[in-house]
């Protein structure tokens, strides 16, 4: 009798097309939605896809560095987990999983405001550095969460600048999506509306209609908290050299995924401007489709300090829960290390420049560190 043994994933496509089918439709259709026509969406893979590398040969890479820093937090390898809304849809543990594959594969995670668990769930879980994701919905919601997070010993805040306001995927509408599960952080808050027989929100959006988020609203944080402070979804020169100005230690570089905003440019075709604005005065991450190891070497070589991932941490949540998290990190470090290899680099601290070939079509360009350059073949 001749057994099959079915083969744990070897890609992280492996994932996505085996959480499919472990998830409810509505939940899977908001997990893989964005904006509108998906444009934004489908860019941020087809902009990876077309940046090739420039391999190179006959050197010893025996030894490859490539563990790194962020914001002076150590971390395995330059790859981290994007906050994202409401593991639970994947996995019971949620985003206590999530923190857990993070830790083992000693990388960060920034958790999102609307997340299932309590920030202090997730960081009595965790086993590696937080980072807290904010989504401002005024004074008073926004000072409770960051003094909840100093307290839990998280290491950053994360504030969110590019949802001015809330955008309804048509996936989500069309499916009369409900986001299942608690808001882990507004429980107390929840607790209070249904008591005084008021309308429960189940998605963090609906608590309060956004208010004006502006560089005053950013001063004002800079001076609640000692905390880093990260701006995500900066997507052009104007607004980094803005950011720089108002003192923030870090940039993600995001498109959320598309899931916000249709018809912009991907977040790996901005990350050069955005890099050569902020002049090396901050360091500079990015998301929005990373899938392969390649992709990360492509990000650093356009000058980012590290990368994060989002869906796919919950194909491997829906798999097999903390430990699916982790083997995804992990495919991840083998392939990023392997394209190190053939590109003849030692340390993610000494890229050489001209490790790319960048479409034509892109103009040129080139990063704060000089090392996307138009080549001229």
């Amino acid at each position: 009798m001749i057994i099959f043994m079915r083969l744990e994933p070897i890609s992280l496509y492996d994932y996505e097309a085996r959480a499919k089918p472990m998830l409810s439709h509505n939940n899977w259709e908001f997990i893989e939605g964005g904006a509108m026509d998906e444009i934004t969406t489908a860019r941020n893979r087809s902009a990876f896809e077309a940046i090739t590398l420039r391999p190179r040969f006959m050197r010893n890479i025996t030894e490859r560095k490539i563990a790194t820093t962020v914001l002076g937090q150590d971390i395995s390898f330059p790859v981290m987990i994007s906050p994202t809304d409401g593991h639970g849809m994947a996995h019971p543990d949620a985003e206590c999983a999530t923190a857990r594959g993070a830790g083992m594969s000693n990388t960060l995670m920034m958790c999102s405001t609307s997340s299932h668990c309590s920030l202090e769930e997730i960081a009595e879980a965790a086993t590696g550095p937080l980072w807290m994701q904010l989504s401002h919905r005024g004074y008073d919601h926004t000072e409770n969460l960051v003094r909840r997070a100093e307290a839990a010993g998280y290491k950053a805040i994360v504030l969110t600048v590019d949802a001015p306001i809330p955008t309804p995927k048509e996936r989500d509408i069309r499916n009369r999506f409900v986001r299942p599960g608690e808001l882990g952080n507004f429980r107390e808050y929840q607790r209070r509306l249904a008591e005084a027989g008021e309308s429960v929100p189940t998605t963090y959006g609906h608590v309060l209609l956004p208010p004006p988020l502006t560089w005053r609203e950013l001063d004002w944080l800079r001076g609640l908290t000692g905390l880093p402070l990260v701006l995500k979804g900066i997507r052009t020169a104007e607004d980094a050299r803005l950011a720089v100005e108002h003192g923030v230690n870090a940039i993600l570089v995001s498109t959320h995924g598309g899931r916000r905003m249709d018809t912009t440019m991907s977040s790996i075709e901005v990350l050069p401007e955005v890099v050569a604005a902020t002049g090396g005065k901050v360091e500079v991450y990015v998301d929005s489709g990373v899938r392969r190891g390649s992709d990360v070497l492509k990000a650093l070589a356009l000058g980012a300090t590290a990368v994060s991932v989002g869906r796919p941490l919950y194909w491997g949540l829906a798999v097999n829960g903390a430990e699916g998290v982790h083997h995804m990190l992990e495919l991840l470090r083998e392939e990023f290390s392997r394209a190190m290899a053939y590109c003849g680099q030692n340390s993610v601290d000494e890229l050489e420049d001209r490790l790319l070939n960048i479409p034509r079509e892109w103009g040129p360009f080139r990063s704060g560190n000089d090392m996307a350059q138009q080549l001229p073949f």
